[in-house]
């Protein structure tokens, strides 16, 4: 049995997602790039262990907790919008191919465009869910401007070296 040194399943998938994504949009689409992370050694946080939670807990006692919050919000929307997307899209080509009952000329795909149409509004929403995080915690940065720059301030001054004139 020989292995090559050929492309990953990661970059397989990446290449068939790019692939039919931009077949699907029918112009020009930018190249995708996919990075798949197998980390199932890793330590489950303790917010995690539901296992259904694609989110942090939601303890706000913290800006940092408040960015890591909206960040992962806002990446899971992401992710799930493209996944929705190219479900949408998977389920119009399907449906597409069920003839119409009254033989109607393109009425298997006007059907099938009603039906994915729900599913790639949701998408959508997703899409916008995703934009909203990140406006949330650009808004947080922005109405509490005054008390992160002072927290900043006193956490950055660094501590200097003072003169000492009594060793000479």
């Amino acid at each position: 049995m020989t292995t090559t040194n050929g492309p990953s399943k990661a970059d397989k998938f990446a290449s068939a997602a790019g692939s039919f994504v931009g077949s699907a949009a029918g112009g020009f689409v930018p190249p995708i790039n996919v990075t798949v992370n197998n980390n199932k050694a890793k330590a489950v946080p303790a917010a995690r262990q539901h296992g259904e939670s694609l989110l942090p807990a939601p303890e706000f006692s913290s800006p940092a907790q408040i960015r890591n919050y909206c960040n992962a919000l806002r990446a899971s929307a992401v992710m799930l919008s493209f996944e929705v997307a190219m479900g949408a899209e998977i389920l119009k080509a399907v449906l597409g191919t069920v003839p119409d009952p009254e033989g109607r000329m393109g009425g298997s795909k006007i059907r099938a465009f009603k039906v994915s149409r729900k599913l790639q509004r949701a998408a959508d929403e997703l899409r916008n869910a995703a934009k909203l995080a990140a406006a949330t915690y650009a808004a947080f940065a922005q109405e509490y401007e005054g008390e992160l720059n002072a927290h900043r301030a006193r956490a950055r001054r660094p501590q200097q070296p003072r003169m000492s004139w009594g060793q000479q």
